[in-house]
């Protein structure tokens, strides 16, 4: 896996304090802060936590294919959690990155980065039940 800066898990910690308080302009500054803080990596950084957030600890290693039914129907923020989650599953750092500077360069980072950390908080809501 990807070694993130503490700062980055700390920055995910707060994104999904917030996310779980329902807050997406919250959610949406914190990212902006970060961005102003440490640039498009440290966002980077943080969206890695959260997709280790939503896949959780002790997943063994090797490669996995995820089951997202009917996802090339979906929104675009919605396809780009669900291979950007199948790319940190995967530990696919390379395509993870990519994935990060599509959205980027299509300007659809912002939405990406706000359904990741729903998605994210959906996850910690289903594993709580």
């Amino acid at each position: 896996m990807v070694e993130v800066p503490p700062n980055a898990v700390d920055d995910a910690a707060q994104v999904l304090r917030l996310a779980l308080d329902g807050d997406s302009d919250a959610v949406a500054n914190a990212f902006d802060a970060v961005v102003d803080r440490s640039g498009v990596v440290g966002a980077y950084d943080v969206a890695w936590c959260l997709a280790a957030t939503m896949v959780g600890e002790g997943a063994p290693a090797g490669r996995w294919t995820l089951d997202f039914p009917d996802i090339d129907e979906a929104g675009y923020d919605t396809r780009w959690v669900a291979r950007f989650v199948s790319a940190y599953a995967n530990s696919d750092a390379p395509t993870g990155e990519a994935l990060f500077g599509a959205a980027l360069e299509d300007g659809q980072l912002p939405e990406c980065l706000l359904t990741l950390a729903g998605s994210a908080v959906a996850t910690l809501r289903r594993r709580a039940q």
